[in-house]
């Protein structure tokens, strides 16, 4: 009995590390751990009962670009992302509807998944426009949203 439930905990493992190892940085660097798309990231989130943090990018997008190295350099951005699953979808696998587009199709777009899997609209950058709230430019306003969700979902408490 004992060894059968060792089992079903290893293969559980394993898929999970499978359905992270597939994420690719594309931009945001590699010291993060991406999921492999928005279900796997979702399903992990679920899982391990962690929040999402889902960026929205293109390729040719200027903001974008400015904002990929500001990210991936970013310490703090950094070691908060452990409370995270990472989640990076860029041009055609933005996901359609308005589910992850609450406010317009803007872009980059950062929103935050709760544990249960719902996009929080709570949890905005609210240093930002009141017109494009999931925009973010700088890794502060990042880090302070990140920060919110961590609080919130009561995963580690900040001085502020």
């Amino acid at each position: 009995m004992a060894s059968g439930n060792f089992a079903k905990l290893f293969i559980k493992l394993i898929c999970n590390k499978v359905y992270c190892a597939g994420g690719r940085d594309n931009g945001f660097g590699n010291n993060y751990v991406w999921a492999g798309s928005l279900e796997s990231g979702i399903q992990i989130a679920t899982n391990h009962k962690k929040p999402a943090m889902v960026i929205i990018h293109k390729s040719w997008c200027k903001a974008c670009k400015n904002l990929k190295p500001k990210f991936a350099s970013s310490p703090e951005i950094q070691d908060l992302s452990k409370h995270f699953v990472m989640v990076n979808l860029i041009d055609d696998e933005e996901p359609e509807g308005n589910t992850f587009s609450p406010d317009g199709s803007y872009i980059p777009r950062i929103l935050f998944v709760s544990p249960k899997g719902l996009v929080d609209h709570e949890i905005f950058n609210e240093d930002g426009s009141s017109q494009h709230k999931f925009f973010y430019s700088r890794p502060e306003q990042i880090a302070k949203s990140m920060k919110k969700v961590i609080e919130k979902y009561n995963l580690e408490k900040f001085d502020a």
